[in-house]
């Protein structure tokens, strides 16, 4: 179950059916541009004669006859009036028209009566309405699915025809299981068995001795976890800089050069990242320095040019030697910036008290801890609102709870209005019948909640990382055969139950973490036997997290602005 192997299996196969020795052009969509750009780099289509990439909605193009146009959108109404107007007035010789998803006949009537020069050659259906953001892990990027806690019908709707598209990708007809708490992951579910049952014939793949399952789950099951600080390098660059599709924007970094204004940090096309992205920042530091070491090695190597030996060597190695150059430049600076923040930030004290609220139980020492760096100015305003909520999460139900006084302080800090709305409305999402981590463990008796924090410390490489995702459980238990059905019930009248699981999508509602994508990467690579691929609404860190939870709970926000007035103050 290779998420970027089975969208780039699609997209060489539309290259090929157009025709081989031929100029071609790539018309697609906003979002289709982003589900190529994910699994094939620009030079990589160059090389399969696609020379030009397109805007479907760009009516300004210019007619190129000479060329074949391979159209990849998705079937949405905006797209399919483009089309039908770019058929009318065709600018290319041949169409070969790719739908990401199921096409409904009559958008295929409506094509056909605008195709009056019978330009179309080909209209098919490929099933890739997902982000594939690594092998194991999708996105459809959509911050904001839910209003007081209830879907939005448009997400609802991207969604089930996503995750849809994503199980026939994969050929799987899966077993469907849900958060019983969750209405929005019953709803989802629902969703998704009924349009299973409307396609059948496309899910008509052969049987498994053990069948696939798609568990459904909702963020608000554990609110924690997108509120941490992270010490992992992918994990760590979303959270501190931000990865939008795998590019990362570094125009704010003080002395970046110009070509390193925006940088993209791809597992499949850049070997450094795909061997550090899982690895603890202190790891990075040494790995840097070995990569820098082969670069000056190399880089010696090719000075010494005395021979036409010696040039035609230099002439054929220097492609790869002009990428190692750039992938050094590229992680010496992103390990820069990330130095930069961890101490003008003071990140360090931060983050261990965050780990403290998240892992431990003593509250005096706590609530002290926290009121001390609310008064820190060289905290940020975001890190100074995510102590406030982490500490509100945790000790709601502690009879000596300060959460007015910590509001307070969060207040006299000038923060943000729209910090300061969502500080004080995290309960209202994380909602107690939603069985948050912090109601779960706060009900434990003392024996259970001591064996609990053992089993969480076993393994702890430092204080930094303690914490372990509440997926990470859920998961072990599925694994075991021990996911209680009361808690995580079968969708259906009459499901077919699974003891046991071999390839399981999880997809969380509400937003999913990098540090969720290396629990479930470690987890495979514990259980050769199991695949699992993680999906969400979207990737979170904690700023989209409080756009998340501002939605959720129908407030209205401008966390961009606040974005931009933190990221002057520390620059």
């Amino acid at each position: 179950m290779n998420l970027v192997s089975a969208v780039r299996n699609y997209v060489g196969k539309m290259i090929d059916d157009s025709g081989v020795g031929v100029m071609k052009i790539l018309l697609m969509d906003k979002e289709t541009i982003s589900v190529v750009s994910m699994v094939y780099a620009q030079s990589e289509l160059l090389q399969r004669e696609v020379y030009l990439f397109e805007l479907l909605g760009n009516f300004n193009r210019e007619p190129m006859r000479h060329l074949k146009c391979i159209c990849f959108i998705r079937p949405t109404k905006e797209n399919i009036e483009n089309l039908c107007h770019e058929l009318r007035n065709p600018r290319y010789n041949l169409y070969f028209i790719y739908f990401t998803n199921v096409i409904d006949k009559d958008s295929l009537k409506m094509l056909a009566e605008a195709d009056e020069h019978e330009v179309v050659r080909e209209v098919q259906e490929v099933f890739a309405d997902f982000l594939c953001m690594a092998r194991h892990l999708f996105s459809f990027n959509m911050i904001g699915c839910s209003r007081r806690n209830r879907w939005k019908p448009e997400m609802l709707h991207r969604c089930t025809s996503g995750l849809t598209s994503l199980l026939l990708a994969l050929k799987r007809c899966p077993v469907i299981r849900y958060q019983a708490s969750s209405e929005m992951s019953d709803e989802l579910a629902k969703s998704v068995g009924n349009l299973i049952s409307k396609e059948a014939a496309l899910f008509d793949f052969r049987h498994t001795d053990i069948a696939p399952l798609l568990l459904i789950v909702d963020r608000r099951f554990d609110p924690l976890t997108p509120l941490l600080n992270q010490w992992t390098y992918q994990a760590m660059v979303h959270e501190l800089i931000g990865i939008q599709n795998n590019r990362v924007n570094l125009s704010t970094v003080p002395n970046a050069s110009e070509d390193l204004k925006e940088v993209v940090l791809s597992a499949e096309q850049d070997e450094f990242y795909n061997k550090c992205m899982f690895m603890n920042f202190g790891e990075i530091g040494s790995q840097i320095k070995d990569l820098m070491e082969n670069y000056q090695k190399t880089a010696q190597s090719h000075q010494k040019i005395e021979s036409i030996s010696d040039m035609k060597t230099f002439i054929e190695n220097y492609p790869s030697f002009k990428k190692m150059s750039g992938t050094v430049a590229k992680h010496i600076t992103v390990v820069g910036e990330l130095s930069r923040l961890v101490q003008v930030q003071n990140l360090l004290e931060v983050s261990e008290v965050e780990q403290e609220l998240a892992c431990h139980s003593n509250h005096s020492e706590a609530l002290q801890r926290v009121k001390k760096l609310l008064t820190d100015n060289r905290v940020t305003d975001l890190d100074a609102t995510r102590l406030v909520m982490l500490y509100t999460l945790k000790y709601e139900r502690h009879s000596s709870n300060d959460i007015p006084g910590v509001l307070e302080l969060l207040n006299r800090r000038n923060v943000s209005e729209e910090f300061r709305r969502v500080a004080a409305s995290v309960l209202s999402y994380s909602n107690a019948s939603v069985n948050g981590v912090h109601h779960q463990s706060l009900s434990e008796s003392p024996m259970a909640a001591t064996r609990r924090l053992l089993k969480g410390l076993k393994g702890v490489e430092n204080i930094f990382t303690q914490h372990q995702p509440m997926l990470k459980e859920i998961l072990e238990n599925l694994l075991r055969g021990k996911l209680k059905e009361t808690s995580f019930p079968y969708n259906g009248n009459n499901p077919v139950r699974v003891d046991r699981v071999r390839d399981v999508i999880v997809f969380v509602v509400g937003g999913t973490t990098y540090e969720e994508a290396n629990t479930v990467h470690s987890l495979n690579l514990a259980n050769p036997d199991v695949r699992i691929i993680l999906g969400s609404t979207h990737i979170v860190n904690t700023r989209s997290f409080l756009e998340e939870i501002a939605s959720s709970v129908a407030e209205s926000s401008d966390f961009s602005r606040s974005r931009d007035m933190a990221a002057e103050k520390f620059t």
